[in-house]
């Protein structure tokens, strides 16, 4: 899941209005002048369903004079909150703060989307432009001595020790907030953090677009089919598309995914065409050349450092786990550092597999990582008869989408879906959906992207174009963005089983958007802490495989033919096998991420490949062989989408979810009332409850471990 609010490359001259300190009125009249002046497109909501974006209105002329009144607007508005002489009430400064700002969500939550999942040069400079802005404006809010007195005038009050439920949560996460953010510095040290946040948002944006473009520009070039043997038909054709549309006819191409692991490496018979993919993926950010990210990621590591000092913390990562669920990044490291012995002891059993394997193959050299992939799908076919090719042609992406996804919820939640082809859409190949809830209302408004692009991010992710708050009376209107290979022309669009699980995973990040029904959009929905916020998605990936749900949507794309019996079994075991990369990757990477953001400011300042070197080979895992998902000069989680210190959640929501759907396994399985039961206790709770309260709602006790050890194939394994 991506956060929306991402920093930028460069300044721009702008008449800025700070909120701290002295402001005079005839600069306060300008700002509101300039929002009440903004006649353009997004000044009224959109007249589409639940106030859809309409995609037909809107040109690129548009964009930064929306978003540069939008933060005039909402600067203006909460100035007047400050300076206001009524005494500081619940009302007057909580409520009013969280209805300021329309016109800049408006704009913003579609605009993010255009740059992560279809920008342009033009969108990357109007982003550049105005990330700037958007810090200023954060710092200018949450350090605004007037309006943090009001804030905590009615924190310490009477009226804000007697709320209650969700007023009580706002009064509490706005509080811890403003002080997290720095309210209580004094005025030099607020200067100090405000230059700090603006170079800091600068590098930020820098490294997304860097990352996005070198992504790009290192697709690796083959010049015959025969250096793709092995691959399928379709995939050879997709790749030969690829290079006549870049004006290579003859040639073939292969664009680079977002991770370390690329899934042709598993594929290709010519050992020496698997490394020359392997090595661009693992050096597209790192070559020295254009696209080189280390020095912004060095720059990143020790400002990121020298903020929290500043702000009196020992170190990045204890200042970002202030609102977790975890809290401290010693438990972080302790929780991880207990998967290790039992995955260590995997990732060598497996090694000896594997080389046996490539010695019956005929190679004498050592294992590579670019040879794990393709002989752990060697030993995967061989020992569980189960071949990737052979499986995807029963998920056609649409049909998985219908009649997987989409009709899990209906029979767990009750909600129904309608295609709505009169809604635009940013790209052709996406398609947009009317979402029913179990009594006929219009719920939320759905959009889906599957398909990889150049211009687009890696990775996946759920994106709010508007944000439910009964508040604002606003209802969710939400996409899922994936990165599956597109289809060549004319053949049929598959999923391999990863993109099919992914699918289910996005989507549960939507149904924690869709069930939202919360007063305020900042406890609305997925705004939750990071640890907890990938719970209700990976929770439903586990309906991918419930018998039912898989019957009616794995089906053959040409003949219609179900699944084969007995094939989910072999899906499901070979699962637990490999664990050494599908899981290994994952760790490796969590804890590379809290080395970053656990060092000093003089440490973090060492060139970043020599340091990420010692943290792999400190980490106790065979990172030689298995080098993390994402590796530091393209680690895009933790550089710019907000998971910094963060990236450990994926693991620990992954506990959550396996004991969370342990529960429902023992209580009946997919049924509506379970439905029911899930969304009342967490999945439309947003943050109105503390994360682990919401947990023992639903299942009636603290998680538990083993249920995750037992989906991975590691229960027991460090004994063996």
């Amino acid at each position: 899941m991506k956060n929306r609010l991402m920093a930028a490359a460069a300044p721009i001259a702008l008449a800025t209005l700070s909120l701290t300190g002295a402001m005079t009125m005839s600069s306060e009249a300008h700002a509101a002048s300039d929002a009440t002046a903004y006649d353009g497109v997004f000044a009224k909501p959109s007249t589409l369903s639940l106030g859809a974006p309409d995609f037909t209105k809107y040109n690129d002329s548009d964009w930064q004079p929306a978003i540069e009144a939008g933060i005039a607007q909402k600067r203006a508005e909460i100035r007047a909150i400050a300076i206001q002489r009524s005494a500081p009430t619940f009302e007057n400064t909580l409520v009013a703060m969280e209805r300021a700002g329309q016109l800049f969500d408006r704009v913003y939550n579609v605009f993010s989307q255009l740059t992560s999942a279809n920008t342009s040069d033009k969108l990357d400079a109007i982003e550049t432009a105005v990330s700037p802005q958007i810090a200023a404006l954060n710092d200018d809010i949450y350090l605004d001595s007037a309006l943090f007195a009001r804030v905590k005038a009615v924190h310490d009050s009477a009226q804000g020790k007697a709320l209650t439920g969700e007023d009580a949560m706002l009064l509490k996460t706005t509080y811890d907030k403003f002080v997290h953010r720095g309210a209580l510095l004094d005025n030099a040290k607020k200067a100090e953090l405000k230059d700090m946040n603006g170079r800091i948002a600068e590098l930020e944006t820098k490294f997304a677009q860097t990352l996005t473009a070198g992504t790009a520009a290192h697709a690796v070039v083959f010049d015959s089919a025969d250096e793709l043997a092995r691959m399928s038909d379709a995939a050879i054709a997709a790749a030969a598309k690829r290079a006549e549309d870049k004006g290579m006819p003859g040639k073939y191409v292969i664009p680079l995914l977002n991770f370390t692991q690329q899934p042709a490496l598993a594929q290709l018979d010519n050992r020496a065409s698997r490394k020359k993919l392997f090595e661009a993926s693992i050096n597209r950010t790192s070559s020295g050349d254009e696209f080189d990210t280390t020095g912004m990621v060095t720059e990143l590591a020790t400002l990121r450092a020298k903020k929290a000092r500043l702000l009196g913390q020992p170190d990045f990562a204890t200042f970002q786990m202030y609102d977790r669920m975890i809290t401290t990044p010693a438990k972080a490291m302790e929780f991880m550092n207990g998967f290790v012995p039992a995955l260590r002891a995997t990732q060598d059993r497996e090694t000896a597999l594997l080389t046996e394997a490539a010695r019956a193959d005929g190679m004498t050299e050592a294992l590579q990582p670019w040879d794990w992939g393709y002989y752990a799908e060697k030993v995967r076919e061989a020992k569980f008869d189960l071949d990737e090719s052979a499986i995807k042609p029963y998920f056609e992406v649409w049909n998985v989408l219908e009649n997987g996804v989409f009709y899990a919820a209906t029979q767990t939640y009750g909600i129904t879906f309608k295609r709505r082809e009169d809604l635009p859409v940013y790209h052709p190949t996406m398609r947009a959906y009317s979402v029913y809830d179990k009594d006929g209302s219009e719920l939320a408004v759905f959009y889906f992207d599957p398909f990889s692009r150049p211009n687009k991010n890696g990775g996946a992710w759920m994106n709010n174009f508007v944000e439910q708050s009964d508040l604002l009376g606003n209802k969710p209107v939400i996409s899922n963005t994936l990165n599956i290979d597109p289809p060549a022309p004319g053949q049929p669009a598959l999923a391999s089983w990863d993109n099919v699980t992914t699918m289910f995973h996005e989507f549960g990040h939507a149904l924690h958007g869709m069930f939202a029904h919360q007063k305020y959009p900042s406890l609305s929905g997925t705004n939750t802490a990071r640890d907890f916020v990938e719970f209700p998605s990976q929770f439903n990936e586990n309906f991918a495989t419930v018998p039912a749900v898989l019957q009616h949507y794995a089906k053959h794309y040409e003949t219609g033919a179900p699944l084969p019996a007995g094939l989910l079994d072999k899906i499901e075991a070979a699962g637990k096998f490999n664990q050494s990369l599908t899981f290994g990757e994952t760790l490796s990477a969590a804890m590379l991420d809290m080395r970053w953001h656990t060092l000093s400011p003089e440490a973090a300042a060492q060139p970043p490949l020599a340091f990420e070197a010692k943290a792999l080979s400190e980490n106790g895992l065979r990172s030689d062989l298995i080098p993390p998902r994402y590796r530091t000069p393209y680690f895009r989680h933790i550089w710019d989408n907000g998971y910094a210190a963060g990236y450990y959640s994926y693991i620990w929501t992954e506990v959550l979810a396996h004991d969370g759907w342990d529960w429902v396994e023992k209580h009946g399985g997919m049924t509506r009332a379970n439905g029911d039961h899930l969304r009342a206790s967490f999945l439309g709770q947003g943050h109105t409850k503390d994360y682990a309260v919401l947990y023992r709602d639903f299942t009636g006790h603290d998680p538990e471990l083993e249920p995750m050890l037992e989906a991975r194939g590691l229960a027991g394994e460090a004994a063996k």
